[in-house]
């Protein structure tokens, strides 16, 4: 077995091994990622919504718990980030709106609404001509919506790359190569062995390799995470000067039963997105997934056709049977879980690497995080889809 090169050994260079090896760093653990591409993952696909509030879903109040608190912690977290790098972040408190564009939507957000005030929420209803005031390119059939100015937006690109760079400073060792299997000795992870046969020891290993994190191979089969790759297609456009301001804040809406957002960028892109595809590793970007996000966010917006389209992408989100994360051991001594962030990976960051770096140190997590443990799933869960 090889010998213990590192206190931790995160395994997968995404925002959330990233996080966990930052924070790990910070409190003087000799920390490595392993990862051919570090920056890299679901953040290059994902639009950076921070919506605790318009993300909630009926018979998800405790990750919504979870949720508020990583948004809590956003703006000192964020600051931190580019005081430390001097990187700018794309972060803004520019609010979401969420419309409804026919009888049946605005019963469904009336809905919501009564939910997010039941749960403690802040948001305010609007009639359709109030929307349109708020944002004058809305299609003149919005029929009412929900004001949230307490959900916010960051750049998950700028967010990724910012935190390779606090990783380098704090003294983060990067393997860029895969993690081919998990090493065990005396029934305890010990480390990983790489693609290249380069085998690296640690005290501690954190799987944090987002919908990959249930085919590592070396980890026994019933604690491997149920962990599973969810397609999602997102487009990028180019607002040109002579049409800004396009949006002042983050749109969105359920068209024909799909979810659809629009994401403004304060350097001018725009991001439409996304897709929910459950097709396994596809990561194919299809015309008809391209045709169903520009028909439908021209429905909501319809000036938005008169954008230069400067990108399309397939990525993969990480879900787990519940939507939420598994934060904590993982059943093996010396292996660590951080991983299944589904759609609300960027959002939970800021958290996501102060419960990791608590687990790591000894501490406690804070009490919003306790709910998600591995150790929820029982036996029967632990399966994986072929």
């Amino acid at each position: 077995m090889p010998s213990r090169t590192c206190d931790v050994l995160v395994i997968g260079g995404g925002i959330i091994g990233l996080v966990t090896a930052w924070r790990a760093a910070q409190h003087g653990l000799a920390t490595a990622v392993v990862d051919p591409e570090p920056g890299g993952g679901a953040a290059r696909v994902a639009a950076g919504m921070l919506a605790a509030v318009t993300e909630l879903h009926y018979g998800e109040e405790e990750l919504l718990a979870l949720n508020l608190e990583s948004a809590r912690r956003y703006p000192d977290f964020a600051a931190e980030l580019t005081e430390l790098t001097g990187r700018g972040l794309g972060y803004r408190r520019c609010g979401t709106l969420a419309v409804a564009l026919d009888s049946d939507d605005r019963a469904h957000l009336r809905e919501l609404h009564a939910l997010q005030r039941r749960s403690g929420l802040d948001s305010q209803w609007l009639s359709g001509r109030e929307c349109r005031r708020l944002e004058p390119m809305l299609a003149p059939g919005v029929r009412g919506g929900l004001r949230v100015d307490g959900d916010h937006q960051i750049d998950p690109r700028r967010l990724a790359s910012a935190l390779v760079d606090a990783c380098e400073r704090a003294g983060v060792v990067f393997h860029r190569c895969w993690a081919e299997r998990l090493d065990v000795a005396g029934g305890r992870a010990a480390g990983v062995t790489a693609a290249d046969g380069t085998r690296l020891g640690a005290g501690t290993v954190v799987l944090a390799g987002g919908s990959l994190s249930g085919r590592l191979a070396g980890v026994p089969d019933d604690l491997l995470p149920p962990v599973r790759p969810v397609k999602g297609q997102v487009l990028r456009l180019t607002v040109p000067r002579r049409y800004a301001p396009f949006l002042s804040r983050t749109v969105r809406a359920v068209v024909r039963g799909g979810q659809v957002y629009l994401v403004p960028r304060e350097d001018g892109e725009l991001v439409v997105g996304a897709t929910s595809e459950e097709l396994g590793w596809d990561t194919t970007v299809t015309a008809g997934g391209v045709y169903e996000l520009l028909r439908d966010a021209h429905e909501l917006v319809p000036g938005i056709t008169e954008l230069p389209l400067t990108e399309t992408r397939a990525g993969l989100r990480p879900g787990s049977p519940d939507n939420a994360p598994l934060l904590g051991p993982s059943g093996l001594d010396g292996l660590l879980l951080a991983t299944g962030h589904y759609r609300n990976g960027v959002l939970l960051t800021p958290v996501t690497g102060d419960v990791m770096a608590a687990l790591l140190t000894g501490g406690e997590p804070p009490r919003a995080a306790r709910p998600f443990t591995p150790e929820r799933f029982g036996a029967a869960l632990l399966e994986q889809p072929a």
